[in-house]
């Protein structure tokens, strides 16, 4: 009996202090997170590397990270900086009234009765819509030049993450076999389950966030090419959107092509209006269309409609972060499910 009530409370003590523990790092989730992130995606790399040096884990893991600075991190950074910085000159251009919202979404109603119609059909009042875009488009890019500014006074803080999270990938990269080993050890759930556990979260990991992110770079790569072609204002801004909506399977990048497009007709842009509608379906979303199944749902082995759900699931739920989660949550669902039904449904 003493034995037990000791077993008891020592598991109790266990649970609290692993809480308390939680608690503690919670101002750094973010960078544990993406440090996780980076270790998954780039694990073959140091494997390589290690192979090659032989046997040398400190100088495999530190070459295996500035090739991730070089791939990764700076290209996202330079990319981030010329978004806010063009994000913050679309806000000044609406309040000195270049740029109209509303008289955008008033162009596209006339010139498209139709729509206008079917949108009441729906119960959505149009000069509602036209008030809200406008309103969104303002906060949109108010937040953005007021982004540019914080980050401009919180540089310590930022680049104090940054270097957290790197650091945090070093010793994983360096130490990450042993980590899973000590953990498939201590977690009570049966070597053989935990390992497929393990498994999937790294093939989750690495497929959703190398997937997603080669579809959002050719994605906003392609959107902001073709942005620049036709001389339409702000090409990277428009091209870091779409790359940020291409993170939303099937829909995407189509929410500013198509718009744009719309509008162009309604101001007699027929042939650029026209360019930019084959251009966004054929080859932008082709480009969705082909590389999504390939490197997320293949790897993942989710259905599309899954990935579809749990991505927009985490994305509400979780932020930018949740791009990631959501499939992992689902993947995680599925091996969960697919033991019970194997081991207990014989």
């Amino acid at each position: 009996m003493q034995a037990k009530l000791e077993q008891r409370f020592f598991l109790l003590m266990l649970v609290l202090v692993s809480l308390a523990f939680g608690w503690l790092l919670e101002p750094f989730w973010g960078c544990i997170f993406w440090a996780c992130a980076i270790t998954v995606i780039f694990y073959p790399v140091q494997r390589l590397l290690l192979r090659w040096m032989g046997g040398r884990p400190n100088l495999a893991a530190l070459l295996t990270l500035l090739i991730c600075m070089l791939v990764v991190v700076l290209p996202v950074l330079a990319i981030s900086a010329a978004f806010i910085q063009e994000g913050a000159l679309f806000y000044d251009k609406i309040q000195r009234g270049e740029v109209s919202p509303s008289a955008f979404v008033e162009t596209i109603r006339q010139a498209f009765p139709a729509i206008t119609e079917l949108l009441n059909k729906l119960g959505i009042e149009t000069n509602d819509l036209r008030e809200r875009v406008s309103g969104a488009a303002v906060e949109a890019s108010r937040l953005l030049a007021k982004e540019a500014l914080s980050i401009g006074q919180n540089t310590f803080g930022f680049v104090l993450d940054l270097c957290l999270m790197l650091y945090l990938a070093f010793f994983l990269l360096r130490e990450g076999h042993h980590l899973v080993e000590l953990m498939v050890k201590a977690l009570p759930l049966g070597d053989q389950r935990e390992r497929l556990l393990f498994a999937k979260f790294a093939e989750v990991t690495r497929a959703t966030v190398k997937g997603n992110l080669v579809v959002a770079v050719v994605q906003g790569a392609l959107g902001g090419f073709i942005f620049w072609l036709l001389d339409l204002p702000a090409p990277v801004l428009w091209g870091v959107v779409m790359a940020f909506l291409s993170l939303l399977p099937a829909v995407g990048a189509a929410l500013v092509w198509l718009p744009v497009s719309l509008y162009l007709y309604g101001t007699g842009e027929w042939l650029i209006a026209s360019i930019l509608v084959a251009y966004g379906a054929l080859v932008i979303g082709l480009a969705d269309n082909i590389l999504r199944p390939l490197l997320v749902g293949r790897d993942t082995k989710l259905p599309d409609y899954l990935v579809l759900f749990s991505t927009l699931g985490g994305l509400s739920l979780m932020g930018i972060n949740g791009f990631v989660l959501g499939p992992m949550v689902a993947a995680l669902f599925l091996a969960f499910w697919q033991i019970f039904m194997e081991e207990f449904n014989a």
